[in-house]
C-alpha cells in the first residue's frame, strides 16, 4: 500500500463492472496482485458475468414480441376467458432476464454485506462510547497517557491483537489515555485524544471482522462524525465532533501510520 485509502468491496465491485477511474484501477490491480485469493474470486466473478452475458445477449437484443406484451395479454384476456397461462409465463420470463445478471453478482457479495453490517454495529458502539466519555472531565480515561506502555499492553492483551496508540501531534491532538470497553460480548479499546481547544477525539478498536481491508465508511450521528474501516481482523472507528472534511485527514493519517508500522500480526496495529 502507498497510503491511499484501503481497497474495499466498492472498489472490487467497480473493477468487475469496469467502472473504475484510471488511477483507482491501478491501485486495485496492485492490491489484487498482492491478494491472490481475492484476485481469484474477482476473476471467477468476471468470467461468470461474461459467460452469462454471452448466453443472454441475443435475448437482450430482441424486442419483446407484441403478443407477449402485458398490455396485449390483458386486452386478449378481456376478449377471451381462455388466455393461455403459457403466454403469461413467457412474458414473465422476458421480464426476468434483466434481473438475472444483477442477482448473479449479488451472490458473490453476500458475505461482504455481512461484513459491512458488522462494521456498522461496531461504529454505532464506538460513537455511543465516544459520547459518554469525551464529556467526562475528572475520569475520561482509565489509564492516563503517562502510562502509555502499560495502557497499550493491557488493551492489546484484552482485545487479543497487538495495538498501539497512533501519534496525532501533527494533527493537533495529543493522547490523554484510554480505557477498556465491552462490545457485543467482545473487548474493545478506546484511545482518547485532545487538542489545545479542549476538543476530544477517540480511536476505537476491537477484534473481529474480515481479514481483508474495507474502504472508509463515514457517518454522522447527532453531531458526532466517524470514519470506520476493517483491516486484518480488526475493526477501527475514529470519532470526533467535527465535519467530514476535518476528520478525514485524521483518519487517513492514522491509517498511514498503521500501514507504515507494518503487519498487525507481527507486532503492530
Amino acid at each position: 500500500m502507498t497510503g491511499e485509502r484501503p481497497i474495499g468491496e466498492d472498489d472490487l465491485q467497480a473493477f468487475v463492472d469496469g467502472r473504475l477511474s484510471p488511477s483507482r484501477l491501478e491501485a486495485v490491480r496492485a492490491y489484487l496482485a498482492d491478494h491472490s485469493a481475492t484476485a481469484e474470486q474477482v476473476e471467477r466473478e468476471i468470467e461468470h458475468r461474461e459467460a452469462l452475458r454471452t448466453r443472454l445477449a441475443f435475448k437482450a437484443q430482441e424486442p419483446i414480441p407484441s403478443r407477449l406484451r402485458i398490455a396485449n395479454l390483458v386486452a386478449a384476456q378481456r376478449r377471451s376467458p381462455l388466455v393461455r397461462p403459457a403466454a403469461y409465463a413467457a412474458a414473465l420470463a422476458w421480464l426476468a432476464i434483466g434481473g438475472i445478471l444483477g442477482a448473479w453478482g449479488g451472490v458473490w457479495w453476500a458475505s461482504r454485506a455481512q461484513t459491512q453490517s458488522a462494521a456498522i454495529s461496531v461504529a454505532d458502539n464506538a460513537i455511543a462510547a465516544h459520547r459518554i466519555y469525551v464529556s467526562e472531565r475528572l475520569h475520561p480515561v482509565e489509564v492516563p497517557a503517562d502510562q502509555e506502555a502499560h495502557l497499550v499492553q493491557w488493551l492489546s492483551r484484552r482485545v487479543g491483537k497487538p495495538l498501539t496508540a497512533p501519534n496525532l501531534n501533527a494533527q493537533g491532538y495529543h493522547l490523554i489515555g484510554g480505557r477498556l470497553l465491552p462490545d457485543s460480548g467482545e473487548a474493545a479499546a478506546q484511545f482518547m485524544y485532545e487538542n489545545v481547544g479542549g476538543n476530544r477525539l477517540t480511536l476505537y478498536a476491537r477484534s473481529g471482522g474480515s481479514e481483508a481491508q474495507t474502504s472508509f465508511r463515514f457517518e454522522e450521528q447527532g453531531g458526532v462524525s466517524a470514519f470506520s474501516w476493517i483491516d486484518k481482523g480488526l475493526s477501527y472507528v475514529v470519532s470526533a465532533k467535527a465535519d467530514r472534511t476535518q476528520l478525514l485527514p485524521i483518519a487517513e493519517a492514522i491509517f498511514k501510520q498503521f500501514e507504515a508500522a507494518g503487519d498487525p500480526a507481527k507486532g503492530h496495529l
